[in-house]
């Protein structure tokens, strides 16, 4: 097992403004993917009407995406750790940009979902990157506290996404939906090339090739564990994605809000994970991440069977399972910036692979759960039965694989950029 007393430390660390502009740049990068995955979520309905299929068999279009996901960051964090971090970030921008505009060409189901695929693997890019760049300059409290910042600034997207699907489908159809995301990446790569500073030297680079990446991989999957707390940020995140996957036929077919109404309603429950997430930098001055992580999920846990007891007995109706559903995305939000701190902060000298891994796995995961909602009838039980499956799963694994109260805290890391 590797820590970070491997790496000499630079004299001097990113100053205040450098930090505030990194976070900016990084979370514009990894908002790619939540906006990929949410923005057409208002149009659902919409495109299982128009290519006269079941609302199941579109949402494994968004299944696409998070395949894509999972798929592009194995191959890219390795990448990352040979090339450097911002070549594999600018390719996969570019083929974000070019599946974007595919993606709002294309003429039947079949061809969308595969195409979202190759959408999912150019978001992969800005999340498996930015995370890398994380680990680059920071380790335990310190990554945890930057994760959460970083949370804070990428969490705009699930707030903006549906709201603004839902404005854009008002002045065009769910193709400029896509438009727009195209456009988008296509801002961020001058942004990335100009303003992002390369945080991995040509002296700190990988250079075994694939068989390297593969005896990498092969050292991570031998850490029980970092492999535990990879599926705990999984299983979380497949919680979260579950209530992606779900709400907007939850909230639009079952408690008959619009698609507008939708917009707002999903960004509001946005809101209670980004004060988790910045909640998260308070807390740490006073716990470890591995004590604000077994916390959250534990209390995630409990919010998850409260849902689903809601949900069957229609406790409350929309009101109720807003509640409850809130209540496991404010969990999610502690337990998403500390699982990778803890997981990484092992892994310093191949923070590319290492995050690439829990990128995939993380989103690995909810590609497999996130249909599952649509296959047991895409309404508040289904939805929450999965959500709570996620949060029950992460807690056992936590506490039986993980066993955080064994673990220590590294000592903190600041490197400076160049």
């Amino acid at each position: 097992m590797t820590t970070t007393s491997d790496r000499v430390e630079p004299a001097t660390a990113p100053g205040r403004g450098e930090r505030l502009r990194l976070i900016v740049i990084l979370g514009s990068l990894i908002a790619l993917g939540p906006l990929t995955i949410d923005m057409y979520l208002p149009a659902l309905p919409t495109i299982t009407a128009e290519f006269l299929t079941t609302s199941a068999t579109v949402q494994l279009t968004l299944t696409g995406t998070l395949l894509g996901l999972a798929l592009g960051q194995l191959a890219i964090g390795p990448l990352s750790d040979v090339m450097g971090r911002k070549r594999p970030l600018l390719a996969g921008a570019a083929l974000h940009v070019v599946s974007s505009v595919l993606c709002a060409l294309a003429p039947n189901i079949v061809v969308l979902g595969g195409l979202r695929v190759l959408q999912g693997v150019g978001a992969a890019a800005g999340a498996v990157v930015a995370m890398a760049i994380v680990r680059d300059l920071y380790t335990g409290r310190a990554a945890a506290t930057l994760l959460s910042r970083l949370i804070l600034v990428m969490g705009a997207a699930p707030i903006i996404a549906p709201t603004l699907g839902g404005a854009l489908l008002t002045v065009t159809s769910w193709r400029g939906v896509f438009v727009a995301l195209a456009v988008y990446a296509l801002l961020l790569i001058p942004i990335a090339a100009l303003a992002l500073p390369e945080t991995l030297p040509p002296a700190r680079r990988r250079t075994a090739g694939v068989r390297g990446t593969m005896r990498d991989y092969g050292a991570l999957f031998g850490d029980r564990t970092f492999v535990g707390l990879v599926i705990v940020a999984g299983l979380a995140m497949s919680a979260l994605l579950a209530y992606v996957s779900g709400s907007s036929f939850v909230f639009q077919d079952q408690y008959g809000l619009d698609q507008q109404q939708f917009g707002l309603l999903f960004g509001a429950g946005a809101v209670w994970l980004i004060v988790a997430t910045q909640l998260n930098p308070v807390l740490l001055r006073w716990f470890e991440p591995r004590q604000i992580l077994l916390a959250a999920v534990s209390v995630g846990a409990g919010a998850g069977l409260l849902l689903v007891t809601i949900a069957a007995t229609a406790f409350g109706g929309l009101v109720g399972v807003l509640g409850g559903m809130w209540l496991v995305l404010f969990c999610t939000g502690f337990a998403l910036p500390n699982a990778p701190a803890v997981a990484l902060a092992r892994h310093g000298e191949t923070a590319g692979t290492a995050a690439a891994l829990l990128g995939a796995v993380q989103f690995g995961i909810g590609a497999v759960i996130s249909p599952v909602v649509g296959v047991l009838g895409n309404d508040a039980l289904a939805m929450g039965a999965v959500v709570a499956g996620g949060m029950v799963l992460a807690l056992v694994v936590l506490v039986t694989v993980v066993r955080p109260w064994t673990l220590t805290e590294p000592a903190p890391v600041a490197v400076a950029v160049g």
